[in-house]
């Protein structure tokens, strides 16, 4: 028995008990303590347990190593409020700017599309329908095909009935017509099916509608229903959100745009948000040759071409 012992290994701790046949190996054969795994796995769940290639865990302690990942978790830092500088200057130079309210959007938005002599589900339909066609379409493009569907006598059932070659003549040229023939047929059979011939009232069941994205759907939550639950982002808020770096890096799609924009921009300005941008990019902030000399942010926009005139 002494000589077994003299032999033993350093690290290994016997137990014998009545019976010296009888023993018991603990972790610290393993160079673990199992009362000191368990207090690490519970204190930092992220420890790593380290064991030889020919070593092993038995039990309750294997059962809890198994779960103890290989590596450290790193936490995410924590995201600092993003607010974009002088946005509140910005905003109320854009809002001077466009207090004549003379932009195609003010003229031809819509909301312009349809008259108070008809219901307010034909008014509600009526929005979507100008939202559908004003995809890629400039607005005295949209707002003619709405004048030419109304004298047609635009309505649900109306568009269910028309034949597609009819429908495409009189929605020429918006933008991709052949496609949104399609788009407003379907549209309209599944309003007249699933929602009592009236437009749906969420964002969710709106982009369900076969031609119908997020920026359509905010805006008719919107002018539809009255409801702001977003913003709606067209290519001018998207591009002028970017010049005016209003989001934390530039965006590459409206959708990001929206986001970054809700994530600041107080709700109680979100309705405002849409019509002043478009008129602005309409009028000024425009693709191709801004007329940033003609801006009161020239000196406060990134993105100005004449801030380095004004400096001098």
């Amino acid at each position: 028995m002494l000589r077994m012992l003299n032999n033993a290994p350093t690290n290994t701790s016997m137990y014998f008990g009545p019976c010296t046949r009888t023993r018991k190996r603990t972790a610290l054969q393993e160079n673990v303590s199992p009362t000191s795994l368990e207090k690490e796995i519970k204190i930092e769940p992220g420890l790593i347990v380290k064991t030889e290639p020919n070593q092993s865990l038995s039990g309750k302690v294997a059962k809890k190593a198994k779960q103890v990942k290989t590596e450290k978790k790193i936490r995410p830092k924590l995201e600092i409020g993003f607010e974009p500088p002088h946005w509140q200057t910005q905003f109320d130079n854009i809002r001077q700017m466009r207090k004549k309210k003379d932009a195609p959007v003010d003229k031809m938005g819509c909301e312009r599309c349809t008259e108070d002599k008809y219901t307010e589900k034909e008014k509600r339909y009526h929005i979507l329908v100008s939202l559908m066609l004003s995809s890629q379409t400039k607005d005295h493009i949209t707002h003619a095909a709405m004048q030419r569907l109304h004298d047609y006598g635009l309505s649900i059932k109306s568009i269910v009935k028309i034949s597609d070659k009819k429908l495409g003549e009189l929605i020429y040229p918006v933008g991709f017509w052949k496609k949104k023939v399609d788009y407003l047929k379907k549209t309209a059979a599944m309003l007249q099916r699933d929602y009592e011939n009236d437009i749906p009232h969420s964002v969710e069941e709106l982009i369900k509608l076969p031609g119908v994205g997020p920026k359509m759907a905010y805006l008719a939550m919107n002018c539809a229903w009255n409801e702001v639950v977003g913003i709606g982002v067209d290519v001018h808020v998207h591009r002028i959100s970017n010049r005016l770096a209003w989001t934390r890096k530039k965006t590459t799609d409206p959708e990001q745009t929206r986001k970054e924009l809700e994530s600041w921009l107080p709700q109680n300005m979100w309705k405002e948000a849409n019509w002043l941008l478009v008129g602005f990019g309409q009028q000024i902030c425009l693709p191709v040759n801004p007329k940033c000399a003609d801006c009161l942010n020239r000196n406060i926009c990134p993105a100005s071409t004449a801030k380095m005139r004004c400096k001098k």
